[in-house]
């Protein structure tokens, strides 16, 4: 025999036809109304992407932000975490903010190490690190260049590791590409040093939408790294020795060369359900 949820008294979380009530998108913490004798939602919470990497020679990709989903309580405010901010400084890159609703979470995407490309979101935001953390799901974390639910950073020209969250591709010394790894939400694209003819990585390629390519050409204004696919947006394309920024929904950003700026994630984001 069948069972509605709608109708049966000893359900008395009430959703009506799960559809999609509010979208936030905006970095920041909101005030957010839900209609009364809604006691639950379903909530999408995805954490901003981190940052790519800048150096005088090549760098690496920033992580994709953490994504997680599922029903929680009822609560008054939403934080959406933003995406790492790219520069030029010869640095590792900007982490990207945690988001969360009620007890859903997400950690934003490590932003790129100076040397390997930063993890994907876990339950945490890592701290430049080619190695994710634990997830929400308690999936264990994974060490660099692994597959995981927040895959690991790439390093050695490595791509990083695939996962729901992906981790961004690493450096190059030579000609060849470094593209991230592909995922849900993935890691942005590892740059080249070289005065040769040289394409940057592209940015991981998505579930729903593409990484952006790295740049192409010979000399040391090309060879910079793509932005990774984000939930919602596709990342963005290198330009000369400049990274692509992640695709909006915690893409990660590419990776700059020889002084160029490097690719800011794209910003998180908050699905709410009921």
């Amino acid at each position: 025999m069948s069972v509605s949820i709608y109708n049966n008294s000893s359900f008395t979380d009430s959703p009506y036809g799960l559809q999609l009530r509010q979208t936030f998108a905006t970095p920041g913490t909101f005030s957010v109304t839900i209609p009364a004798g809604i006691n639950r939602v379903y909530a999408v919470v995805i954490g901003g992407g981190g940052a790519g990497a800048s150096s005088t020679t090549s760098a690496n990709g920033g992580g994709a932000g953490g994504y997680s989903a599922g029903w929680t309580y009822v609560t008054t405010s939403v934080t959406v975490g933003a995406g790492g901010t790219g520069t030029s400084a010869a640095t590792a890159g900007a982490n990207g903010g945690a988001s969360i609703y009620g007890m859903v979470f997400a950690g934003g995407g490590s932003g790129a190490a100076t040397n390997s490309g930063g993890a994907g979101g876990g339950a945490t935001t890592p701290n430049q690190s080619a190695t994710s953390t634990i997830s929400y799901t308690g999936a264990p974390a994974a060490a660099t260049n692994a597959v995981g639910y927040a895959g690991g950073g790439g390093t050695s020209g490595g791509s990083g590791g695939a996962g729901v969250s992906g981790g961004g591709g690493a450096n190059n010394g030579g000609t060849s590409t470094v593209a991230a790894a592909r995922g849900l939400i993935t890691g942005g694209g590892g740059s080249v040093n070289t005065t040769l003819a040289a394409s940057g990585g592209a940015g991981g390629q998505g579930d729903f939408y593409n990484g952006g390519a790295g740049s192409s050409g010979t000399g040391t204004s090309f060879g910079a790294g793509g932005g990774g696919a984000g939930y919602t947006s596709n990342g963005s394309a290198a330009s000369g020795n400049n990274g692509g920024n992640g695709g909006s929904g915690g893409g990660g950003g590419g990776a700059a060369c020889n002084s160029g700026t490097a690719g800011s994630g794209g910003n998180g984001v908050v699905y709410l359900y009921y």
